[in-house]
């Protein structure tokens, strides 16, 4: 198995900035390494530092990709005499809420699929919900304004905000009940070959439950406390673009050992 990364923009022996920290933990662990210049994969130009073992298992650790250049990215593997882990139709499926979203719905708010020109106030008649969550298929909006909208008038609102910050609205508009939760208590679960891990050790029933009906071999669970003291999944996500978040590097590199 060999982890690889994008290098740094100007070094290409050493990894980006943001993942030094992981890369140098998964070398102290003796996991395979490798790097690559991000700029050059997008411009057809692959050349992973050092070059994979013919047959090799490619788990990629990197910045997140819409699934059209995941797609790339795994031919791109496969063409250089590996195996990337996790498919192309993986990762839509943990990537992109709608994928995923009718295996969990038991465990997660409810949520409406539709695009950000929708007649909202017709879309919405019949449902009575207290608030409105907002976001794409991927990202909710981070800024201070946040992404809820308290009444159907906020949503178009809430969906320009995502437009001006992202860029771009992905995939589509998800709709999300708004629940009483306490943001606090997000905890990020990781999932590998079907085994369930945390930072401290201490794996929820849910995040369990969840391991089971997810067809991936790695992926990110996002969980919440309700203030009625249940717990919510909030977002799944490939494992090979989440954030470690608040995990030690060693504890989450030791998934892989």
């Amino acid at each position: 198995m060999r982890l690889l990364y994008p290098c740094d923009a100007f070094d290409s022996k050493q990894p980006d900035e943001i993942y030094q920290a992981e890369y140098a933990a998964a070398k102290a662990a003796g996991i395979a390494c490798s790097l690559f210049r991000m700029e050059d994969f997008e411009c057809g130009d692959f050349r992973p530092r050092p070059a994979f073992e013919a047959g090799e298992q490619v788990i990629y650790r990197g910045w997140m990709l819409s699934p059209d250049n995941y797609a790339f990215l795994h031919a791109a593997i496969y063409k250089k005499g590996a195996t990337p882990l996790t498919s192309v139709v993986q990762y839509r499926y943990c990537h992109y809420l709608p994928e995923w979203y009718a295996t969990c719905e038991d465990f997660t708010p409810k949520t409406i699929f539709t695009t950000k020109d929708t007649n909202f106030k017709a879309l919405l008649a019949d449902v009575n919900w207290q608030a409105y969550f907002i976001k794409d298929y991927v990202k909710s909006l981070t800024t201070s304004r946040g992404s809820v909208a308290r009444n159907i008038d906020d949503i178009t609102e809430v969906i320009r905000q995502i437009e001006k910050y992202k860029g771009n609205i992905e995939g589509g508009i998800c709709i999300r009940e708004y629940e009483d939760l306490l943001p606090e208590t997000e905890e990020r679960y990781f999932v590998f070959r079907a085994k369930a891990f945390s930072r401290n050790g201490i794996v929820p029933e849910l995040v369990q439950q969840i391991a089971t009906r997810i067809d991936s071999p790695f992926f990110s669970v996002d969980i919440v406390q309700a203030a009625n003291g249940d717990l919510r999944l909030i977002e799944l996500g490939d494992g090979q673009v989440s954030d470690i978040k608040k995990w030690p590097v060693e504890a989450f590199v030791h998934m892989f050992v």
